[in-house]
C-alpha cells in the first residue's frame, strides 16, 4: 500500500484545485462581458424619448468600447447582437401594441443583426492607433446599412434620433443626422479609450491618453462651437399656422373601422377653430395642417366626404392640408395629403414615398403568413414618386408623412424643392399610448435643427406640436383628445449646410469604417504571414 505524501511548501507555493475556480473564471469572463454588452443597449435606450437623457448616450459607447476593446470577430458579434437586443427589444416594444409579440420580436432580433455586424467591425478596428475614430465609422456604416436594406431599410433609433436637445444636437446643421450621430458614438468610445489607457502602466500614459481624452471631448465643443449657427429668424416674415388634432373613437387597428367617425372629428374641431377665430379668441390661421389619415374616406370618389371637408374649409377660410386614402388612377390607394382650397376645392397632392413594410404594404405576403395571418391587416398601398411643395396662402410647405420622417433623403428632397416649413401629418392611433409618438417627436425635433426649419406635426391622436427651427417644442397637444394649435412661425429658405451636403456626409463617414475594417484585416493577414 503506498501512502499518500501531503502537499509540501509555502501557502504561496500552493496551488488550489484548479477545476471549479478555472470554470468560475471561464464564466465570470463571458458574463460580464454579455452583461455589460445589454447594460449598454438599456443605457441607450433609456436617453431615448420620452425621456430627455441625452447625455447618457455617450456612456453607453463608452461601456460598449470596453467590452469590445481587443476582442476577436466572433465574440464582437456576439456581444455586439447583445447589445442590439438590449437597445430594440424595449425600443420597439410600441410594434406589437395590437398585433402581439411576434412582429415586435422579429423586427428587435433583425435590426439586432445589424448590430452584431456592428460589434464585429469594432472588434476589428479596436487594435488600430486612435482606434476610436474608425469604430465610429463602423458604426455608422452599419447605421447607413440597416437605414436602406431591406425592404427600403428601417432607420428608426438612430443614434441620431435619441438627441432631440443637449450639447451635440447643433451638429446637425453641420452634417445631419450622420453627423451628429457620429459625433455621440466618437464622444463615447474616446472615453472608453481614456478608462482603457488609464488602467496600464504609467509610462503607456502619454500622447495616446491625450489624444483619446481629445477624441472624447472634442466632439462636445464641436457641438457648442456650431450653435451659432442654428438661426430660427424670419427671413420671410411668418406664417400663422393651425394644427388639427380631431381625435379618433377608439385605439388601436381598429380606429379605421369607424373611418367616418374620424373625418367627422376633424370637421368637427376644425369649425371649432373657425368659431374661436370668429370670437376672436385665436388669430386667423393663414394655413391649417391636418393629419395623416384624417378622411380615410376618398374625398375624390365620396360626395359626402367631399361635402364635409369643403365646409370645413370654407368655414375656415384657409386653404387645409388634408391627409385622405384615396385611389389613384392606377385603381391602387395611395395615402395623400391634399392641398385644399376654400375657392377652388383640391388642388396640388403629395403621395406618400416611403411606405411602412409590414403596415401599409405586406413585402412577401405569402410566405409570412405562415407565421401569423395579422399579415392580411397590412395594407396594399403603393408608393409615391415625387416630393412636392405645396404652396399655401404665399409659404412653401414641404409635407413629410409620418415615418417618412425617419428617412434623411425624404425630409432633404422637401427642403430642397422649397419648402419654408415642414409638415409631418402622422397617425399614431395605432400604437395607441405607446412611446412611439414621443419618438417620433423627437425625430421632428432633430430635423427641425438639420434643415432650419419650423416644423409642424398634427397628429390624429396626438402628440402634435409646433417646433422651433431650433428644435424646441412651442407647443404640444396631450394624446387622444380634440385639439388645436395657432401659432406663428418662421418662413425660411436658407440652406443649412447638412442640406446642401446632402448625403456626402454619411458617405465619408462610413467610408472611415471601411477604410478601418480594410486596414484591420490587412494587418491581421500580414501578422500571420497570409
Amino acid at each position: 500500500m503506498t501512502a499518500t505524501t501531503a502537499p509540501t511548501g509555502t501557502p504561496e507555493q500552493i496551488s488550489p484545485p484548479a477545476g471549479p475556480t478555472t470554470r468560475a473564471q471561464r464564466l465570470r469572463r463571458r458574463l460580464l462581458p454579455a452583461a455589460g454588452a445589454v447594460l449598454s443597449g438599456v443605457l441607450l435606450y433609456l436617453g431615448f424619448a420620452p425621456r430627455e437623457l441625452w447625455w447618457l448616450a455617450p456612456f453607453a459607447f463608452a461601456l460598449l468600447g470596453l467590452v469590445l476593446h481587443g476582442r476577436g470577430p466572433r465574440s464582437g458579434f456576439a456581444l455586439g447582437l447583445l447589445m442590439g437586443l438590449g437597445y430594440f427589444l424595449p425600443l420597439l416594444s410600441w410594434t406589437g401594441v395590437d398585433v402581439g409579440p411576434l412582429p415586435w420580436l422579429a423586427l428587435a432580433v433583425a435590426e439586432a443583426l445589424f448590430l452584431g455586424l456592428a460589434g464585429l467591425g469594432i472588434a476589428l478596428v479596436s487594435r488600430l492607433p486612435v482606434w476610436p475614430v474608425w469604430a465610429s465609422g463602423v458604426w455608422l456604416l452599419l447605421e447607413a446599412a440597416r437605414a436602406r436594406f431591406p425592404f427600403e431599410g428601417f432607420p428608426w433609433g438612430k443614434v441620431a434620433f435619441g438627441q432631440p436637445t443637449g450639447a451635440f444636437l447643433p451638429l446637425a446643421a453641420l452634417g445631419g443626422t450622420p453627423l451628429l450621430g457620429f459625433a455621440v458614438v466618437l464622444s463615447g468610445f474616446g472615453l472608453a479609450d481614456v478608462v482603457l489607457r488609464l488602467r496600464r502602466a504609467p509610462r503607456t500614459r502619454d500622447r495616446a491618453l491625450v489624444t483619446a481624452a481629445v477624441l472624447t471631448v472634442a466632439p462636445v465643443a464641436a457641438g457648442a462651437a456650431a450653435t451659432p449657427l442654428v438661426s430660427t429668424e424670419a427671413e420671410h416674415g411668418t406664417a400663422t399656422v393651425a394644427v388639427v388634432q380631431g381625435n379618433v373613437p377608439r385605439m388601436g387597428l381598429d380606429f379605421n373601422a369607424q373611418r367616418r367617425a374620424v373625418l367627422d372629428h376633424h370637421v368637427r374641431e376644425t369649425l371649432r377653430l373657425a368659431e374661436k377665430v370668429e370670437r376672436g379668441e385665436v388669430r386667423r390661421p393663414d394655413l391649417v395642417l391636418w393629419p395623416e389619415n384624417s378622411s380615410d374616406i376618398d374625398p375624390y370618389k365620396n360626395a359626402d366626404a367631399y361635402t364635409e371637408i369643403e365646409k370645413a374649409v370654407k368655414a375656415v377660410g384657409a386653404p387645409v392640408s388634408v391627409g385622405a386614402v384615396v385611389e389613384a388612377e392606377d385603381g391602387r390607394p395611395r395615402n395623400r395629403q391634399i392641398l385644399w382650397d376654400p375657392e377652388k376645392g383640391p388642388g396640388a397632392f403629395y403621395d406618400k414615398r416611403h411606405l411602412q413594410p409590414f403596415g401599409e404594404y405586406m413585402p412577401y405576403r405569402g410566405f409570412f403568413r405562415l407565421f401569423s395571418s395579422d399579415v392580411d391587416r397590412a395594407g396594399v398601398f403603393e408608393p409615391g414618386t415625387r416630393p412636392a411643395v405645396f404652396a399655401m396662402a404665399g409659404t412653401g410647405v414641404g409635407p413629410v408623412t409620418c415615418y417618412e420622417a425617419a428617412f434623411d433623403d425624404v425630409v432633404r428632397d422637401q427642403v430642397n424643392e422649397g419648402a419654408q416649413i415642414l409638415s409631418v401629418p402622422s397617425n399614431n392611433a395605432t400604437f395607441e399610448r405607446s412611446q412611439m409618438t414621443y419618438q417620433q417627436l423627437a425625430i421632428d425635433r432633430v430635423r427641425a435643427v438639420e434643415h432650419g426649419r419650423a416644423v409642424l406635426v398634427p397628429v390624429t391622436s396626438g402628440v402634435s406640436a409646433v417646433i422651433r427651427p431650433d428644435g424646441t417644442v412651442a407647443q404640444r397637444t396631450g394624446m387622444f383628445t380634440a385639439e388645436s394649435l395657432v401659432a406663428q412661425v418662421p418662413k425660411r429658405s436658407s440652406r443649412t449646410l447638412a442640406t446642401r451636403l446632402g448625403v456626402w456626409p454619411e458617405v465619408l463617414l462610413a467610408g472611415l469604417g471601411v477604410a478601418g475594417i480594410g486596414w484591420a484585416i490587412a494587418r491581421r493577414r500580414s501578422a500571420t504571414g497570409g
